[in-house]
């Protein structure tokens, strides 16, 4: 299929002008669900608000009878409810109400038993996430109340290996899970067989809708997860509004859409230890296997504080990313990395075009106000080439950073056509460093006050 039929006329006309941006386009095909008037309250099911009755069977008939009935609304009340996995079906709206908090058992048998995920861009069985859904279609997550994942560094976080977060060296970790996985996904092991969960310490993703469509999540405060918060994976119309993350565990990404098409992400707040927002499509074999790009994906009226990026591609990203656009959103911290990551490599691979970055205020960042970087992790020397093209930044401020831009291509891939228009980077520490580019242009922008010139 050619370029110019995933983007639609409009928006191939309006990258090849090199103008603009093809939000308006993206908008107009995505939906919210829309669910049938019925209410089901979970404590009409045995559930108690009192902390310590694990309510997931509760929660479970509920959201059963909802969806026998044809949909509706699974009401979490005002109270504390302990919840082991939580799985949705089709037309089920799950609704905390405000001063209602869904708190996550710390028991990872509670998670049991293992279900089909992807983890870390390749397919796999393995612990269920906090919620999860696969293959349905019309669900939600909404409401004013809180999902507390109770992870710290001495649940969950400790199994990444983190020296200073409940783990000492020569205890168990991720590390030999995590290598024998990425070795069955450069393998023909069917994802079935790669069984994970009990035993292992593959941690679980937060929220993960897989293989679904028409998502909606929608005013939740989230907290401490074990990893990746929201995680939407192939699936298709997706909207993430009026989310507020806070969790600084390891891996801690707020938003990861990976190969999913039409999303909307707005007006959310994310306080993250890591990416803000992750735009992911499987990592190096498994992702080209099932060769699904992350596509149309609209990010606009978010507030970024501390995280490694505020938006970034990749680095899971073999499956490719294009027609991106990020817009209206204020990202600041000391302890924000960068602002707009592009990370990538030549094991990675995957067509990565078509990005807008506008309107974009930054304070500070402690490192790039834009990157893009080709040597991440493994770096150079791999068979898969990645492409970066199509680059849109216009009307970005930044007001303190180690440097403007970091642009890192190869001689033999470079990055293509970069294109900054009227934007301002004050208190710039160091010069950008710009290796292996074609077609970078600057349209008065200024870095510490002086105009910037294309090197």
């Amino acid at each position: 299929m050619t370029r110019r039929v995933f983007l639609g006329t409009a928006a191939a006309a309006i990258v090849a002008r090199g103008e603009n941006d093809p939000e308006a386009e993206i908008i107009a095909r995505i939906k919210p669900p829309v669910f049938p008037d019925r209410d089901f309250e979970i404590t009409r099911f045995g559930a108690r608000g009192d902390g310590a009755m694990n309510c997931a069977e509760s929660i479970r008939k509920a959201i059963e009878a909802c969806a026998n009935a044809g949909g509706g609304r699974v009401i979490v009340p005002p109270g504390v409810f302990l919840t082991g996995a939580i799985h949705l079906k089709s037309r089920v709206n799950l609704h905390l109400a405000e001063n209602a908090t869904l708190r996550f058992s710390r028991d990872p048998n509670d998670y049991l038993p293992a279900v089909f995920s992807r983890w870390e861009g390749t397919e796999c069985m393995n612990y269920s996430p906090f919620l999860y859904a696969f293959e349905q279609s019309d669900i939600a997550i909404t409401g004013a109340g809180t999902l507390d994942g109770q992870a710290d560094c001495e649940h969950w976080w400790n199994w990444k290996g983190k020296a200073g977060c409940g783990w000492s060296k020569g205890e168990p970790d991720q590390s030999k899970d995590r290598a024998a996985l990425e070795k069955m996904g450069e393998t023909t092991t069917p994802a079935k067989d790669r069984v994970f969960g009990a035993g292992h310490l593959l941690r679980p993703q937060f929220i993960q809708p897989y293989r679904c469509q028409n998502v909606l999540i929608d005013g939740v405060t989230i907290l401490n997860s074990p990893m990746w918060e929201l995680h939407p994976v192939l699936s298709r119309n997706v909207i993430v509004r009026g989310a507020k993350i806070n969790s600084h565990g390891p891996n801690n990404d707020g938003c990861d859409p990976e190969s999913c098409s039409d999303v909307l992400i707005e007006n959310c707040v994310f306080d993250t230890g890591d990416d803000c927002i992750a735009i992911k499509s499987g990592r190096n074999g498994d992702g080209r296997r099932l060769a699904a790009p992350s596509e149309n994906i609209v990010i606009r009226n978010c507030v970024m504080k501390d995280g490694h990026g505020g938006v970034s591609i990749g680095s899971e990203i073999s499956g490719g990313a294009r027609n991106i656009v990020v817009a209206d959103c204020t990202m600041s911290s000391p302890h924000l990395e960068r602002a707009l990551r592009i990370k990538t490599n030549s094991y990675r691979g995957g067509v990565i075009e078509n990005v807008w970055f506008r309107n974009v205020s930054i304070g500070q960042v402690a490192d790039e106000a834009v990157q893009i970087d080709f040597s991440y992790e493994e770096g150079a020397g791999g068979p898969f080439s990645p492409v970066v093209r199509n680059i849109y930044i216009a009307h970005v401020t930044c007001g303190r950073s180690a440097s403007a831009f970091s642009l890192r291509g190869y001689a033999s891939a470079p990055i293509r056509d970069v294109h900054v228009t009227d934007c301002a980077f004050d208190h710039a520490a160091r010069p950008d460093s710009i290796e292996h580019v074609e077609g970078l242009e600057f349209k008065n922008v200024t870095i510490n006050g002086r105009p910037a010139r294309a090197i």
